[in-house]
């Protein structure tokens, strides 16, 4: 019994001892930083793989991916581009490169004065992967709400557009007075009167059908001054002595400080780029240019700034995923102004917001004129450069940065008369010679001139 039992020890000690090598292989197996340890098995939820990842994990799961942008007709590296991935977004630096561990299929990519383009995250498979952008300059004309509805003004803008070989339209998705021409589905909208006149009945049909003619589309989207939401929700409202203010039109204004407003403007924002439009462009994005006015915060230049700066950021963050330029227009005397104007608009400040800064340069609204230039509408070409110029001077930003609003309106201020084809040339020269990224004729009546404005020039040509 005693042999019988040790052999069975000796069996057993003769066994641990052939363990040893094996445990000593799977401990530094957990501990090994670069080789992490297998995940616990937990449920998937419907539709996922093993702990919830995809089903298709190659093409969602994290990757690093780098990559160069570069300028299609130059071969020239393209900084600043923004690259973005899920909802990742990046910049490419000085020499075009860009690093991305975001989720997704596809690498979406724009960069001020070249079109959107969106290419499979494959693309990549080459460390020293490059991709071209398009040069693209926007030559643009703008519709109301009322304009683009009317079979008849839209028709016309179309044509002087194709006799110009324009490429651009700019359209009121929420114009001055806060209502919204089309179906959208967002609730505080139709709650507050927003959706009470739908003048374009099949809005995707509209967009698709102008897109089919090969236009870049501009959303415009008038943020603070909003009769309807502001009468609507008075508690949101600018107000003052007392009272809810009233702007020179009767036009009651929302607080810029309310992220109420951001939400719901952003919102409209996500709808319009849904639809299919190219761009997003915030106007009236400022608070009223009147004394006394009272918002939920005191009225410093730190808080008006912060407060519109703010709003931009957010609004473009919220659009990254999709793709859509992201601009802003400001005060013509933004770019000459060392204050925030009196509204919130410092020229770096909406810069560092935004993909594009659109200054009003309609010599009618300066004024007071500029530094050697007194009667502005006898010194259009000037006003329009020279105003560029401050900009791109007081900000280092590349002149591709900012596209103007030109004036294709009569003079009001000066008794100019009126801005027809001659005066349209001279500003788009001044706008070509700075180097923007384009240039949009603002009439507020939508009636532009039949005549050819811009056909002849060849550097802009689409």
């Amino acid at each position: 019994m005693k042999k019988q039992l040790g052999v069975l020890v000796f069996i057993l000690m003769g066994a641990l001892i052939l363990s040893i090598p094996a445990l000593a292989t799977l401990g530094p197996a957990v501990d090994n930083p670069t080789e992490p340890p297998p995940a616990a098995v937990v449920p998937a939820p419907e539709g996922k793989g093993p702990a919830g990842q995809p089903l298709n994990p190659g093409a969602h799961t994290a990757r690093f991916h780098k990559g160069k942008i570069i300028d299609a007709k130059t071969k020239e590296p393209i900084a600043g581009a923004l690259v973005t991935l899920g909802d990742t977004v990046v910049r490419t630096d000085k020499g075009g490169l860009f690093h991305t561990d975001g989720l997704g299929q596809t690498l979406k990519l724009r960069a001020p004065g070249y079109a959107r383009k969106a290419v499979p995250v494959a693309a990549l498979a080459n460390p020293d992967s490059e991709i071209a952008l398009t040069p693209f300059k926007v030559k643009g004309l703008y519709l109301t709400v009322y304009g683009a509805a009317s079979k008849k003004l839209r028709q016309a803008a179309l044509e002087t557009i194709k006799a110009n070989h324009l490429n651009a339209l700019v359209i009121d998705v929420k114009g001055d007075r806060g209502f919204i021409p089309f179906k959208v589905d967002i609730p505080l909208a139709q709650e507050i009167g927003a959706q009470n006149t739908i003048l374009i009945k099949d809005m995707p049909a509209f967009v698709a059908g102008l897109k089919a003619q090969g236009l870049y589309l501009i959303a415009r989207i008038v943020v603070f001054k909003d009769d309807f939401l502001a009468a609507a929700r008075p508690q949101w409202a600018v107000r003052r002595n007392d009272a809810v203010f009233r702007d020179r039109e009767g036009l009651r204004w929302v607080d810029p400080f309310r992220h109420e407003v951001w939400d719901y403007n952003i919102a409209i924002a996500k709808a319009a780029a849904a639809l299919g439009f190219d761009e997003i462009q915030f106007d009236y994005v400022r608070c009223p240019d009147k004394k006394g006015v009272v918002f939920s915060q005191p009225s410093t230049q730190k808080n008006r700034t912060a407060a519109i700066t703010g709003f931009l950021s957010a609004a473009h963050q919220a659009l990254a995923p999709t793709n859509v330029f992201v601009s802003a227009d400001i005060f013509g005397y933004v770019p000459w102004n060392l204050d925030d104007t009196g509204v919130g608009q410092t020229i770096d400040g909406v810069l560092s917001a935004v993909d594009i800064v659109s200054p009003m340069l309609y010599p009618s609204g300066f004024q007071f004129g500029i530094p050697h230039y007194k009667n502005p509408v006898q010194h259009p070409y000037e006003i329009v450069y020279q105003s560029l110029k401050k900009a791109q001077e007081r900000t280092g930003a590349s002149p591709l940065r900012f596209r103007p609003w030109i004036q294709a309106f009569r003079d009001y201020a000066f008794h100019g008369g009126n801005f027809g084809v001659d005066r349209m040339r001279i500003q788009i020269k001044a706008v070509d010679d700075f180097g923007a990224s384009g240039w949009m004729f603002w009439n507020p009546r939508n009636i532009y001139p039949k005549g050819n404005f811009a056909s002849d020039d060849e550097s802009l040509q689409k």
